[in-house]
């Protein structure tokens, strides 16, 4: 049986990650990268396995993307539909901001 490093329950038990959700500011943001390339930054993100975050992004909004350090970076503009996705994969609304 599997068992959270973070609060000792069982993981099927674990709650560590909603509660992390609720607890951070989440910041999308739009660069213009080398030879005028658009790519949304969306950073902020605490106790959150980045790795699958980024997998159900790149699902939801259909784009390429990576993880670089805290920070998942989608390729092009998605801006409007990246808060529309976070809030659909459980994130509340209210802790997401555009700037």
């Amino acid at each position: 049986m599997n068992i959270c490093p973070k609060c000792g329950l069982p993981l099927q038990a674990c709650v560590c990650e909603e509660i992390a959700k609720n607890e951070q500011r989440i910041h999308i943001r739009v660069e213009k990268k080398k030879f005028g390339k658009m790519v949304t930054s969306v950073s902020g993100f605490q106790g959150v396995n980045l790795k699958t975050l980024a997998k159900d992004l790149k699902h939801e909004l259909a784009c390429g993307g990576t993880v670089k350090k805290d920070t998942v970076e989608l390729q092009g503009d998605h801006s409007r539909n990246a808060k529309v996705a976070l809030v659909k994969l459980g994130f509340p609304e209210d802790t997401i901001e555009r700037t």
